[in-house]
């Protein structure tokens, strides 16, 4: 037994991935939408690339990998063909009594917004440490960067965010 193919404990580790790679699909394209999408795409292309996943692969790293490159291929041809944004997209959030609901909706929004303006491998590496719980070292094995590099980022992204978003303690008493 030299490659997987696909086999039913490698698809069951992969069913398993899809939570965590959904909300990495959701931190490259800020939108559901799109991000439902590439999550789509990337598990097309896994499934039709399992030959080629050699035993001993990290399959997490072998699958995000797949995902950001996938984005990148997309991010590209959009710069080309120019953005296309579907403003009735609807975010999914908890519901809780109105006024709370609102105030959670703003500052998604804010943190959404805030995200976004970050340099794409910034708001990666915070989403992988700060979201999915990684340690430095396995984020940087996983896009195979060195740990100082992550950890540059990481600071990086961390005040970029503390500059855009509003600080919670300041002015705004209930």
């Amino acid at each position: 037994m030299s490659k997987p193919s696909a086999s039913a404990v490698w698809k069951q580790d992969l069913v398993d991935l899809l939570p965590r790679l959904r909300r990495y699909a959701l931190s490259l394209t800020g939108s559901v939408t799109d991000a439902e999408d590439l999550l789509h795409s990337t598990v097309e292309r896994v499934l039709a690339k399992a030959d080629q996943f050699e035993d001993g692969t990290n399959l997490d790293r072998w699958v995000f990998r797949v995902c950001k490159n996938l984005w990148f291929d997309e991010w590209r041809q959009r710069k080309v063909r120019g953005p296309t944004m579907d403003p009735t997209e609807a975010r999914h959030e908890p519901s809780t009594d109105g006024e709370s609901h609102a105030e959670n909706r703003i500052q998604l929004r804010e943190l959404s917004n805030a995200l976004q303006q970050l340099q794409e491998e910034q708001r990666e590496i915070l989403v992988q440490v700060v979201i999915e719980g990684h340690s430095y070292k396995e984020v940087a094995a996983m896009l195979d960067v060195p740990i100082g590099t992550v950890m540059s980022r990481l600071a990086r992204a961390r005040a970029k965010l503390a500059s855009i978003l509003p600080n919670p303690n300041s002015g705004n008493v209930q």
